[in-house]
């Protein structure tokens, strides 16, 4: 039983990084904001990943975010604290995203720039299938029990715990290296690919790193970097480089 529970809790672990590098790197420095221009290659395995273990709309994801930063905590913003309270977008920030989401008005404005092609239409717009069929090959890999755990505690800590958190805490608590609204939280960062620098990412959105003191830590950039040196990805200018 320990064998097993400690499989399951290592499983969750690996789903939960693989949705939050998916995202980070993916929707929302590439995707959101073109920070790096990836290989469709690398772009559809992030898609793939996403679609599996979030059932994430990348048009959607891009649009709500866009509007974030359009409206950052002013009328318009779509989840934020300082508008709507702190534990209701700690707590309840997927139901904001939803609802932003499901505008057609909002996907259409904010992300006219992403086109979408046979695998979005027959796969990757359909949210409920990917993670469904990703937990019946959970169920049947290491158990029913075990596989429901594992996906479980996956969705309640990316959806509850790390998305809500940088829509909540780091617009609520923390540092700030620059005048905007966001804050930086360094363990957030550590856990969630860096996006818990979430002031340095308000004040240099197209910055492919996000972090930029030497004890800010974004675990996202070695990747990245990777990624650039296998002529994979293409990365834009990073904080450092536009200050200089």
């Amino acid at each position: 039983m320990l064998v097993s529970l400690a499989l399951s809790l290592l499983v969750a672990l690996a789903l939960i990084q693989t949705a939050v590098f998916s995202t980070t790197i993916f929707l929302h420095r590439a995707a959101t904001h073109k920070a790096i221009i990836l290989h469709p290659a690398v772009a559809w395995m992030f898609r793939f990943a996403l679609w599996i273990t979030t059932g994430i709309s990348t048009r959607q994801w891009v649009a709500v975010h866009r509007k974030h930063h359009a409206f950052t905590d002013e009328e318009g913003d779509p989840h934020s604290p300082h508008l709507e309270g702190f534990w209701r977008v700690q707590w309840g920030n997927v139901f904001y995203y939803v609802r932003e989401a499901r505008n057609t008005d909002v996907v259409a404005k904010y992300a006219k720039d992403i086109k979408e092609d046979l695998w979005d239409r027959w796969f990757f717009n359909h949210g409920f299938v990917g993670p469904t069929l990703g937990t019946v090959a959970l169920c049947y890999t290491i158990g029913l029990g075990w596989g429901l755990l594992a996906a479980g505690l996956h969705a309640f800590i990316y959806i509850f715990v790390l998305s809500s958190s940088i829509n909540g805490l780091c617009h609520s608590v923390g540092y700030r290296n620059f005048e905007n609204t966001a804050t930086n939280i360094r363990i957030l960062g550590w856990l969630a690919g860096g996006e818990g620098l979430h002031n340095n990412h308000h004040q240099f959105p197209r910055s492919p790193k996000f972090s930029l003191r030497p004890s800010e830590i974004d675990p996202a950039w070695p990747i990245i970097k990777v990624l650039a040196a296998l002529r994979l990805a293409r990365p834009y200018k990073t904080i450092e480089q536009s200050l200089s």
